[in-house]
């Protein structure tokens, strides 16, 4: 029989509105506004780290922040994918409110010189801390677009959503930025390669065939000649695609300047750990927010000298243990300089690890631990279940876990709440503030329903009680190998031929099977129907909130522009390197 509690807590609501109550009208912790640092890794598994469970790989300095702080168990991305996840986590709402989705399978930014990217009318938790008199920063990987219509706009840059100092890649990591086996773009061009060739093959015995045969009056090799020299053109492009892209979209910026183009990546983990040092002391004063979006643990896992060879999960373990050093410089940093005790520091993944990263026998990618599927496959858990530390000496107990389902979205309503200002009000923002949880005062989270999108399509969604319950309504087609991986993609689409559409739901119970190994059916669960049909309800009334938004991440935005491409000199020839050797 189901449990009642959700009604309760509309009860709750009404009468709170009814009575003039806000949600919240508590005003934040006394002294001084903290300053906030907030960490994000690229690509890492949940089951990557040791607090997490992962015996093998060392990651002491994350360990010692969930030791000295707040470990959430239940901590969830709001896509499975970074450009959508990201713009959630800075705005606080699901990414199809602001346009971050593709409908086409475009499923992040392609490349830098798009005129996609979130929307300046979106409102980021920066704009709003650095309008209450914070210095604001972000060092690290931003992937929400640049500029919208000429080089220079920088309409969607990070400065021009509240970020007062930006130094880092606008675009991504990826492999195409080394010499690497894997190749997101490549592999476009060297699969549609294979069919050219194959055609002309296919073309030339038929001619061949035709002409001994005489089956085929006339038969003319014109048109074999002219294919293969298609095929030709598009093979010698395949081969400087390479070099094209690490000057397009492989560099560093600082502010609206290039600073490194293209980027010398076995430097860019010193320069980095620099510019967050200059940073931290330039303003130990605060307060500040900092956003470190590491480059780490992302394809083609660049990884200096002193951590290759170390972890005996090859180069990926090697990427992880070394970002986990990073961590600890950091925070070594906030000790130096006396901030430890003033500074909130917030640790997770931008989405869960990879399992298509792989390339014959060798798995570049993360590890999810018992959580099935990975980044880019829709609601499954292993994508979209990422660490969550909090870590703010005097303020927040140490070695607290907490069990309740929580989001990336909620660092928006909590950042904004520490720094003394207000959630906006002329929109839906679907982050709640932690605060609460995170001290102890409040036993459990204030989502009900979290909804699980795949670009545009909402795939799953889950109804937290007593029990939590998860209902999938469509799911990516796995190989039939078992190893958790789509066919021949390297993500998983949302839509077409590739997914199935369940009809009932597949529901689990995660409370009981975390791992979603065990899908349930009217006959195993009494309260099939009932939960099934209480989250579609809630569906449908999370759709009605829902206002249309161009969809940033469709071809129209998502194309390459050659005009929009930024260049330290005249494309194609851009090179630059004003950012003197790290000490």
């Amino acid at each position: 029989m189901l449990r009642l509690e959700h009604s309760w807590s509309w009860l709750a609501l009404a009468l709170a509105v009814l009575l003039g109550a806000k949600p919240s009208a508590c005003g934040p912790p006394p002294g001084p506004r903290p300053n906030i640092l907030l960490l994000m890794a690229d690509d890492l598994g949940i089951g990557d780290v040791g607090c997490y469970g992962n015996t093998t790989i060392r990651t002491p300095n994350i360990d010692r922040l969930a030791a000295d702080g707040v470990r959430l168990t239940q901590h969830l991305a709001a896509a499975p994918l970074c450009t959508p996840s990201r713009a959630a986590f800075l705005t606080g709402r699901y990414p199809l409110r602001s346009g971050m989705v593709s409908s086409q399978g475009l499923r992040v930014l392609q490349w830098t010189a798009v005129s996609g990217g979130l929307p300046p009318s979106e409102i980021t938790f920066a704009k709003i801390l650095k309008a209450k008199g914070y210095t604001t920063g972000l060092i690290g990987k931003w992937h929400l677009g640049l500029s919208c219509a000429s080089p220079d706009d920088h309409c969607h840059h990070p400065l021009n959503h509240g970020f007062d100092h930006f130094y880092g890649m606008p675009f991504s990591m990826m492999a195409d930025c080394e010499r690497w086996e894997l190749s997101e773009k490549r592999a476009v061009l060297e699969s549609r390669l294979d069919v050219c060739f194959q055609l002309v093959a296919l073309a030339t015995l038929t001619l061949t065939i035709g002409k001994l045969t005489h089956l085929i009056p006339g038969a003319s090799w014109t048109l074999v000649i002219w294919s293969a020299v298609v095929c030709l053109l598009l093979f010698a492009t395949s081969c400087l695609v390479g070099a094209l892209i690490m000057h397009a979209d492989c560099f560093l910026m600082r502010n609206h300047s290039i600073a490194e183009q293209p980027m010398r990546s076995q430097r860019t983990t010193p320069l980095m750990l620099q510019e967050v040092s200059s940073f931290v002391k330039r303003h130990k004063q605060g307060p500040f927010l900092l956003f470190v979006s590491f480059l780490h643990v992302h394809t083609p896992l660049v990884t200096t000298e002193n951590f290759r060879g170390r972890s005996p999960h090859g180069l990926y373990g090697d990427n992880t243990e070394e970002m986990d050093w990073m961590v600890g410089q950091i925070l070594e940093t906030l000790d130096t300089e006396g901030l430890t005790n003033s500074t909130l520091v917030y640790f997770t993944s931008d989405h869960g690890g990879s399992l298509e990263a792989r390339f014959g026998n060798n798995q570049y990618g993360g590890w999810n631990g018992i959580y099935k599927g990975g980044k880019g496959m829709a609601g499954w858990e292993g994508g979209i279940r990422v660490p969550g530390i909090f870590r703010w000496p005097g303020v927040l107990p140490a070695g607290r876990v907490i069990h309740e389902p929580t989001s990336l979205m909620d660092i928006f309503p909590t950042v904004v709440h520490l720094a003394g200002g207000q959630v906006p009000q002329d929109r839906v923002v679907d982050g709640r503030d932690l605060l609460a949880l995170l001290q102890g005062t409040a036993r459990h989270s204030d989502h009900e329903f979290l909804m699980h999108y795949c670009e545009s399509f909402l795939h799953a969604a889950r109804w937290h009680q007593r029990d939590l319950w998860k209902v999938h309504f469509t799911t990516p087609i796995f190989q039939p190998d078992g190893a958790g991986a789509c066919y021949g993609q390297i993500v998983c689409p949302c839509s077409g031929n590739r997914v199935t559409h369940h009809a009932p739901p597949l529901l689990f119970d995660l409370s009981r099977d975390p791992s979603e190994a065990h899908a349930l059916t009217p006959d195993t669960e009494p309260s099939f129907h009932q939960v099934v049909e209480t989250v579609a309800r809630a569906v449908a009334a999370h759709r009605q909130t829902l206002i249309p938004v161009p969809l940033q991440l469709d071809a129209a935005d998502n194309t390459w522009k050659p005009w929009l491409q930024p260049c330290c000199g005249r494309f194609p020839f851009c090179w630059c390197d004003r950012d003197a050797d790290p000490r």
